[in-house]
């Protein structure tokens, strides 16, 4: 009887083996990656949010709090709200003409072109390419002399990033020509997914290009667009690397943005504090646009 009641013994012991291996990795595997996540992440953001309530200069543990002193300071601010202005508007800019030029793009090189995959890859090399050396790159295209880059080019005369009046475009336009790749390769995706099927049984139909573009390919574009102007958005209103190297906000405040003032205040002033105060606002601010976006162009795609 012996044998038989261990070898009977055996499927039920093994059975609970394998309820607990199938238990026990969820947690097992998940636990070293959310104990660094929150030690990276998670400590360093809520370190943040308690010192922008404090008057803490970045040295030392010499602080104290302050309550809402560093927002009332940010509103009293007019560099910083200048910034806010600055910030929207080169957002606004880059998400309406890096998507334009990123869908123009993608229809381009999506043709039955016998050059597509170079062109393709000639659009895109700009995206792999540092911010940094971009914005050099980019000073010397703008450079004011009139026979030297753009202005040669064009025989213009524009201080294209001393002129207050047009520093900020020029960002803009170097920030466009930079992502424009990269909006193309998602819309790019998108188009793959249009079925060839739709667009021949719309050209049976006497569809032409614009209403086969309006009607069958825009609609099914609609994940590939909120894919693109969410990434787009987030990107704008973070900006720092090709402001801080083409002008450093110059001239005057005419490129400031939040994330510049937030970087001067931290690490030209010592105002960790009031920095870490800007931060929060600005974290806020693109999660609420965030969620915005998600709520309507998730509606959209469902619509369309």
């Amino acid at each position: 009887m012996t044998p038989v009641t261990a070898g009977r013994s055996r499927p039920a012991h093994a059975a609970r083996r394998r309820r607990f291996d199938a238990a026990a990795p969820s947690w097992l595997f998940a636990a070293p990656a959310l104990a660094v996540y929150a030690l990276i992440v998670l400590y360093p953001a809520i370190s943040g949010v308690v010192y922008a309530f404090t008057d803490w200069s970045g040295i030392g543990r010499d602080m104290s709090f302050v309550g809402l002193a560093n927002f009332r300071t940010l509103l009293d601010d007019e560099q910083a709200m200048g910034s806010i202005g600055n910030t929207l508007l080169l957002t606004v800019a880059i998400v309406v003409v890096q998507n334009g030029v990123g869908l123009l793009l993608a229809l381009g090189v999506h043709a039955k072109l016998k050059s597509r995959a170079l062109l393709r890859v000639v659009f895109f090399a700009p995206v792999v390419v540092s911010p940094v050396m971009v914005a050099f790159l980019w000073k010397y295209i703008y450079n004011p002399d009139p026979a030297a880059g753009l202005n040669g080019l064009l025989g213009l005369e524009v201080d294209w990033l001393g002129d207050p009046s047009v520093a900020l475009w020029s960002i803009a336009g170097m920030v466009v020509w930079q992502y424009a790749g990269y909006s193309m390769v998602i819309f790019l995706a998108g188009l793959e997914g249009v079925p060839r099927e739709l667009h021949e049984a719309a050209m049976i139909d006497g569809a032409g290009t614009w209403q086969r573009f309006r009607y069958v390919t825009w609609p099914l574009l609609a994940p590939a667009v909120t894919i693109n102007l969410m990434l787009s958005t987030i990107g704008g209103l973070k900006l720092f690397d090709q402001i801080f190297a083409a002008t450093n906000g110059g001239p005057g405040y005419a490129t400031e943005t939040l994330s510049t003032v937030l970087y001067k205040q931290a690490f030209v002033f010592g105002k960790f504090g009031y920095s870490t105060a800007i931060a929060l606002v600005l974290a806020l601010f693109v999660a609420a646009v965030s969620l915005i976006q998600v709520y309507y162009l998730r509606g959209r795609e469902v619509t369309a």
